[in-house]
């Protein structure tokens, strides 16, 4: 071989061969030994997830089933539908998810099953109506409940064909006892020995104290018949027509609905009594608001039974559920906490990753593989992955920009286990480190938060928590230059949202936000500081305001871009809360740290479990090393081919 050129070729693959053999154990060893001996991986993998009780978990929903009937009383009956269908697109549904409440209520995931509660029939309580399985319609779109799949999951034991509620409600209209007959009962305990009132204790906790009971909402509810034009969010009072029977209105063979009601099977007794006195009451989830997205079709039926029912004025419910659901019980708190840690390791992975990244839906997938991989439902609302300005959009959701090495993202995002979801939210450096500008707004926020942290006790309240924040807010927008006045609302320009919000089944969870903080109640602490690069160009053209963007411009040149919020779901405890989030990074000196370490890491086994990615890795390693020994070499682009 006499080509000057080849030789040199050979001889520089062949240096590159020796360096791999020499380098591959030392580069293997310093890339994944951890920084000390014994010392835990930065990125915290999610532990399992809880496993519970049968026993105890059904008794937990027969005791809020019961809380519930006690709530409504005798005189009532609770009807609560599955949720409807949400349509994605033509004939594609998003992925079906159940009605919160119900599931609160039995655990199920059916659709098309209907929940009935009378507490005032001794001998049948509570009725499930079901779909009956259909392998036909199985074959296309999956696993349906069967009866007793459907008892084990959600302990109701009287389970009815769904084609029987239609037929059930107007035996109810009219006053008549009702069952189905044959095997139009999916599962019954009718004949074996009903339990006493009260062999069920209840295992939640109690229902907090707040600001309005559940009688008070209803009381405060406006009393007026509901009808076509008047959606059913209110309390009706319907009193007997003369002119039609309730069972012409349902195109039924006309009924005398002042006749004593049917004698078998008895327990509707108590019920018809009251409907007679037109003293029952009818409760369906009805939200307030003129017009609900996710509750028409409770709105729907409650005015329609509102033209035909006789002696059944529709109450809401939905008060009852809301005192219920703001306490967590231990179990709730598990799928919460587990909720919590899965988007924990997203949050880490996200972080670890983002230098690497070009654009912001790189990031995110991070996000959303974690969730998946973690067995997580879904997520609880869509992701918000914002680098530098677009961080200063409170729902920022494109994922649509370049990831640049200056600026910080942030990131907004909540695994949902067990029909619970989390809210964490971390700003961070896509470089590693902050710098001066960013660590003024970041502290700014950061301090705000330690402040409502410290507000939070027994007693408190959420408007208490979220003033904590403000009055730091005020006092160092006031010392960065970018407000003028503390005592006026100009830090609203740049903090524009509340500090706190429930948590549990939804991310923006019911409650009562005047409600006094007690043990099990669970909410988030964002305050956040949005320096939006257009913000002083909307305010109204007036003296006071050309005084003010005067005043402010220098600082606002400064950290204009700059949108720093941090979140962390908390739970009210006797001596203060609980931090669920807490393992996640939040000061500026943390985040700096676990970045330098889980990059480190990283770079070898991003998902090391598996042993995915590792080569690739390992590869870069190698590149890194060769590189470093052997300047303007060709052997860096042999190795990458190869």
């Amino acid at each position: 071989m006499k080509n000057p050129k080849a030789i040199k070729r050979l001889l520089s693959v062949s240096l590159t061969i020796i360096l791999m053999a020499s380098l591959w154990p030392a580069s293997l060893a310093s890339a994944t030994a951890p920084a000390r001996a014994n010392e835990p991986a930065a990125i915290r993998v999610a532990p399992p997830a809880p496993v519970f009780d049968d026993v105890a978990r059904l008794a937990e929903l027969a005791a809020r089933r019961a809380r519930v009937a006690e709530k409504i009383g005798p005189k009532a009956i609770l009807v609560m539908f599955s949720a409807e269908p949400r349509v994605y697109t033509n004939d594609v549904d998003y992925e079906f998810r159940q009605e919160n409440n119900l599931y609160y209520l039995t655990n199920l995931k059916q659709q098309g099953a209907t929940l009935v509660l009378m507490p005032g029939n001794a001998s049948m309580r509570e009725v499930l109506f079901l779909p009956r399985r259909d392998p036909s319609k199985e074959t296309w779109t999956g696993h349906m409940y069967g009866p007793e799949e459907a008892r084990r999951v959600s302990g109701v034991s009287e389970i009815w064909d769904a084609k029987e509620f239609e037929p059930f409600m107007l035996a109810i209209r009219t006053r008549r006892a009702y069952r189905p007959q044959g095997d139009r009962v999916l599962a019954s305990a009718m004949n074996a020995s009903a339990p006493s009132s009260g062999t069920t204790q209840p295992v939640t906790p109690p229902v907090p104290k707040s600001d309005q009971t559940t009688a008070a909402a209803s009381a405060a509810t406006p009393a007026r018949p509901v009808n076509g034009n008047a959606p059913a969010n209110m309390v009706t009072q319907n009193a007997p027509s003369r002119d039609s029977t309730p069972a012409a209105a349902a195109g039924a063979t006309p009924v005398n609905v002042n006749a004593p009601a049917a004698s078998a099977p008895a327990g509707f007794e108590s019920l018809f009594a009251a409907m007679m006195q037109s003293d029952a009451q009818l409760y369906l989830l009805l939200p307030g608001g003129e017009d609900s997205r996710e509750y028409r079709q409770e709105q729907d039926f409650a005015a329609k039974w509102a033209r035909s029912a006789i002696g059944l004025n529709v109450r809401t419910a939905w008060p009852i559920f809301v005192e219920m659901r703001m306490r967590k019980s231990p179990s709730e708190l598990q799928l919460l906490q587990h909720a919590i840690d899965i988007s924990i390791e997203g949050h880490e992975r996200a972080q670890a990753f983002a230098a690497r990244a070009k654009w912001e839906y790189e990031v995110e997938a991070e996000i959303d593989y974690t969730f998946k991989r973690r067995n997580a439902d879904n997520w609880g609302y869509p992701n918000i992955v914002g680098c530098g300005p677009n961080g200063t959009t409170l729902h920022y959701e494109e994922s649509q920009s370049q990831v640049r090495p200056n600026d910080l993202i942030l990131i907004d995002s909540g695994a949902e286990y067990g029909h619970y979801t989390a809210d964490v939210t971390r700003t961070f450096p896509v470089s590693g480190k902050f710098n001066p500008a960013q660590s003024d707004i970041y502290n700014v926020v950061l301090a705000a938060q330690e402040a409502s942290f410290k507000a939070i006790r027994v007693g408190s309240s959420l408007p208490e928590v979220h003033n904590a924040s403000v009055e730091v807010i005020k006092d160092s927008l006031l010392r960065l230059g970018l407000i003028t006045d503390r005592n006026s609302d100009q830090y609203r320009i740049w903090f524009m949202h509340g500090t706190s919000h429930w948590l549990g089944m939804n991310v923006h969870d019911v409650g009562v936000r005047a409600a006094k903080l007690d043990t099990g109640m669970v909410f988030t602490v964002e305050p956040g500081v949005y320096i939006r690069e257009d913000a002083l160009d909307y305010l109204p053209d007036t003296p006071e305001n050309r005084k003010f963007i005067a005043a402010v411009r220098p600082a606002f040149e400064k950290y204009k871009g700059i949108g720093v919020r941090i979140e962390d779901d908390v739970v009210v405890t006797t001596d203060g809360y609980r931090n669920l989030s807490g393992a996640l990074p939040r000061t500026i000196q943390d985040i700096e740290a676990f970045m330098a370490r889980a990059r480190k890491e990283s770079r070898v086994a991003a998902w090391r479990e598996d042993g995915v990615r590792t080569t690739a890795s390992l590869n870069d390693v190698f590149v890194e090393r060769v590189s470093a020994l052997t300047p303007g070499s060709n052997s860096t682009r042999f190795l990458r081919q190869h």
